[in-house]
């Protein structure tokens, strides 16, 4: 059937070209607002997923390094600060212990048994060290903690990057480099949860008078096994007041074995007095903990800094985005005065609250020992460069920047280290993390 004529005066039905037009760019401009209010949230979103990563990046960055630092100069269960005098002579005596262990051996025995020393007896590289020892001494303080600050182009007291196989670094641009402007710390602590008990049963010493001439060793569960000695180690004889570095000779035995001490010791180890003896493999077990920068690459064409931590020679990443790292030392002088000062600056002293027995007149280095608390300062950054970022959240702040009274963005000229001078990208969210370290073996 088909439909009824159209009268000729009925209108026509549609939409014109211009309301066409007009429907289009209204439709335009919604469509641009939802875009734009998309990319808003979109880019506020990875800047607050970025802010969230970094701090938590940054709680573990400081918790490990507390950790660690707390424990410099750490001995196998003693307590005791340890307090010196001096004579009228010039000679500095004792009059309790001080918390660090005899050495029975020669200087340059003791330096190979340690890793990242940059300290070699009677150098002359911004601080004359002692030359090396010709009997029994007390272990260097210098041993159990240095620090290194470092801008774009030195360090100071000295360079910490080593030239041989395994050392840390030399400060650069590109990816395995240490990161510009990054300080550097060493720690030294003995680990007491490994080593042998000498219950006087199973793990004994033989004595000839007070002197060790032996000590036989059969692990007890949970100890290490005798196996681990590596030909060559230093022994640690240790007690609750006191230890002894020496050399000795291994020898297995079964499941244990026994170390002997040798002819190159400047004396003989002597029965420890104290409670608790106990045998330790100093090179093992005396452990040297170093922290630094390193650029790695995020495979994106991306670099950022890398907090590493360095056991004993051996180097592993902790967490990355970490671009500027320095330390402040609190210090007890001489005097019993507390004051906040630099690595140079507390290398550079020579008279101290506590010194070693073997010192007369001065002691370089020795305010090492007296460091109470370590000042830690962390700038971490995003990680990803995101160009959604605006000026404002480019800003920050880092102590080191004297210069600045405020925060600023990353190229601001009054920065002392930049960002891109250190080979990273500005667009980056940045922010400090502090902590202060007591650390709980110092020598007052």
């Amino acid at each position: 059937m088909s439909p009824p004529p159209r009268s000729l005066g009925s209108p026509i039905t549609g939409m014109s070209l211009i309301e066409l037009m007009v429907a289009m760019v209204l439709g335009l401009l919604v469509a641009a607002g939802i875009v734009n209010v998309f990319t808003v949230t979109t880019g506020s979103s990875l800047v607050q997923t970025q802010v969230a990563k970094l701090q938590e990046e940054g709680r573990f960055a400081i918790t490990a390094l507390t950790n660690d630092l707390r424990m410099a100069n750490g001995q196998y269960c003693s307590n005791m600060g340890g307090q010196s005098s001096t004579r009228t002579n010039g000679v500095i005596s004792l009059d309790r212990y001080l918390r660090t262990p005899q050495v029975l051996v020669s200087g340059a025995a003791l330096q190979a048994a340690i890793s990242d020393n940059t300290t070699l007896w009677g150098s002359t590289s911004g601080n004359t060290y002692p030359a090396a020892p010709t009997a029994a001494y007390a272990m260097p303080s210098f041993l159990s903690m240095r620090g290194y600050d470092c801008t774009t182009t030195a360090c100071t007291p000295v360079d910490p990057a080593g030239t041989g196989t395994g050392s840390i670094p030399a400060q650069g641009t590109d990816v395995g480099k240490r990161v510009l402007g990054s300080s550097v710390l060493t720690v030294r602590y003995l680990n007491g949860a490994r080593g042998w008990v000498l219950n006087g049963t199973t793990s004994f010493m033989t004595l000839s008078g007070t002197n060790v001439t032996k000590v036989t060793v059969v692990p007890q569960a949970g100890e290490p096994l005798f196996s681990d000695v590596t030909a060559g180690d230093l022994m640690m004889l240790a007690d609750c007041n006191s230890a002894q570095v020496f050399s000795a000779t291994a020898a297995a035995s079964g499941s244990g074995g026994s170390v002997t001490p040798d002819s190159t010791n400047f004396a003989k180890p002597v029965q420890p007095s104290g409670v608790l003896p106990k045998l330790f493999d100093f090179n093992r077990d005396y452990q040297t903990v170093t922290y630094f920068l390193q650029i790695v690459d995020d495979n994106n064409g991306h670099k950022t800094g890398a907090l590493m931590k360095r056991l004993n020679g051996v180097s592993s990443e902790l967490v990355r985005g970490v671009e500027r790292l320095d330390f402040l030392y609190g210090v007890m002088d001489a005097a019993g005065n507390t004051s906040f000062r630099t690595a140079k600056d507390v290398d550079s002293a020579t008279s101290c609250a506590s010194s070693s027995v073997t010192v007369t007149g001065t002691d370089p280095g020795c305010l090492w020992r007296s460091v109470q608390s370590i000042e830690v300062h962390l700038l971490m950054d995003g990680q990803l460069p995101l160009a959604t970022l605006t000026p404002s959240d480019l800003q920050y702040q880092y102590f080191g920047d004297t210069a600045l009274t405020a925060a600023a963005a990353p190229d601001d000229a009054s920065r002392t280290v930049n960002p891109a001078t250190q080979g990273f990208d500005n667009h980056m969210v940045r922010r400090e993390f502090t902590a202060l370290v007591s650390v709980r073996n110092y020598n007052p």
